[in-house]
């Protein structure tokens, strides 16, 4: 069994900031994720992708390359391709490398599983030729490999980022649709004065936007209605706008309205969590250190709150001061001194959360889907199958699983999680909060029982 002093789990930004700072500060750090390469998803391949597509992906991508170089030390281990399956409120983490199941042992462990794309559950979204906009980027940092005659649809800036590389490289979407409204801008106008402070998102976003104008991309605002067409595969979107019914022909449709935390691994440890009504999602409940009710586990960056990337660098920081501290590396007087200003610069890259957050909210539309809409793809269970239950007396998304499988697929709940608990609350007048959400149980992700084999084998080899 490996152990040691702080296990990180997920190599994105908050994790590889989190790795490299408690190694200088002489902890022993293992680092456990999916990918072949450290970057997680917005650094994703970035050692590659940025010498090769920096010029697409914007100047913004390569800030992962000193994250990623900061891992170059004695002190980190490394097993990338690992998927964790199961974590210990002790710090005794399971995962799985190639078939085989291993166990480490950490005085700490930080989740830094960072964030879903939220499901956007319109009728069609379960075709061939639809898929998020984020895994659409995946391919392009990945690959170079963009879908052509694609539209883009749902709100928030992510859909500006993506539709300015598609721009760079040469294949700009057909149309850029979007569900914010003129009513979401006055109302996020209320926190100009906190967005202003971080004016440097505001001009990125400028700068998106008349990038995509040059480029001559149709937008659509305030879109309602959104169905993609198609039999075998998507074919077109229709939406109306502008008090116009409109069909644009496509191949492919790219969702995106937003991206919530990735809980599973946090709620499997019974981590209490709180619906945060802005951001529309369920967070865990942690310190300004990342800390939880458990001594042994912290959890930085997006999957502690929405916040993006550097928010998430500097989250993961404060871990693993906090982490080292803990473990007797520094002292509190040490810790404090050195996370003052990391105090002020995540609180400074948070003021523009609000107004960015009420501007671009999710998608009505999807956040409670027609009756039809497939919510559960893993098991076909639809919007008005889970309003159903709920008429039957089902309260909550657990008793949903007992009712129709719902949550029960190999996703384990991680894409229709939200929507059910969104759907059973509306239904049953209650609140998000009281509705709850999955209970999630080891296995995180399906194994083998052959992992579970090579588990018990290592354990007789070491006897």
């Amino acid at each position: 069994m490996h152990s040691s002093d702080l296990i990180v789990i997920g190599a994105g930004p908050a994790g590889m900031a989190a790795a490299a700072t408690a190694a200088s500060l002489g902890l022993d750090v293992l680092i456990l994720d999916e990918q072949p390469r450290p970057g997680g998803q917005i650094y994703r391949d970035v050692t590659r992708a940025a010498p090769a597509r920096g010029h697409i992906l914007g100047a913004d991508f390569a800030d992962g390359l000193p994250l990623v170089q900061g891992l170059e030390s004695e002190r980190i281990s490394h097993v990338f391709g690992a998927t964790v399956w199961k974590i210990d409120p002790d710090g005794q983490v399971a995962y799985s490398v190639n078939g085989r199941g291993a166990v480490a042992q950490g005085a700490r462990v930080l989740l830094a599983t960072g964030a879903l794309e939220r499901p956007m559950p319109i009728p069609g979204w379960t075709l061939p030729g639809v898929m998020t906009a984020g895994a659409a980027q995946i391919l392009l940092k990945q690959s170079g490999v963009l879908p052509r005659r694609a539209v883009l649809a749902g709100s928030g800036p992510l859909l500006y980022l993506i539709a300015s590389q598609m721009v760079r490289a040469g294949t700009p979407p057909l149309a850029l649709v979007e569900t914010q409204s003129r009513a979401d801008f006055l109302s996020s106008l209320r926190y100009l004065p906190g967005a202003l402070r971080g004016w440097r998102y505001l001009l990125k976003g400028a700068r998106m936007l008349t990038e995509i104008r040059r480029a001559g991309v149709p937008r659509h605002s305030a879109a309602t209605g959104l169905r993609i067409e198609g039999d075998s595969h998507a074919t077109a979107l229709c939406f109306t706008a502008g008090g116009k019914t409109h069909r644009i022909a496509c191949d492919t449709v790219l969702l995106h309205h937003g991206v919530v935390p990735n809980t599973q691994a946090a709620r499997s440890l019974g981590i209490a969590h709180h619906w945060d009504t802005r951001q529309q999602c369920f967070t865990p409940q942690v310190d300004d250190w990342g800390g939880t009710s458990l001594q042994h586990i912290l959890i930085a960056g997006d999957g502690a709150g929405i916040g993006g990337a550097a928010v998430a660098e500097i989250w993961g920081r404060l871990a693993a001061l906090r982490a080292a501290c803990d473990l007797g590396g520094i002292t509190l007087a040490q810790r404090d001194a050195q996370a003052a200003p990391l105090h002020r610069r995540r609180a400074s890259e948070l003021a523009a959360r609000p107004f960015l957050d009420t501007a671009y909210p999710p998608c009505g539309d999807a956040l409670l889907p027609a009756d039809s809409t497939i919510v559960c793809r893993c098991e076909e269970v639809t919007a008005g199958d889970i309003r159903r239950f709920a008429r039957m007396g089902c309260k909550g998304p657990n008793q949903a699983k007992a009712f129709g499988r719902a949550g029960m697929g190999p996703c384990q709940g991680r894409y229709c999680g939200l929507t059910v608990s969104a759907l059973l609350a509306r239904e049953n007048g209650a609140s998000l909060d009281d509705t709850g959400y999955y209970r999630i149980r080891p296995p995180l992700k399906p194994i083998t029982l052959g992992e579970l084999a090579a588990m018990e084998d290592m354990a007789d080899a070491a006897e």
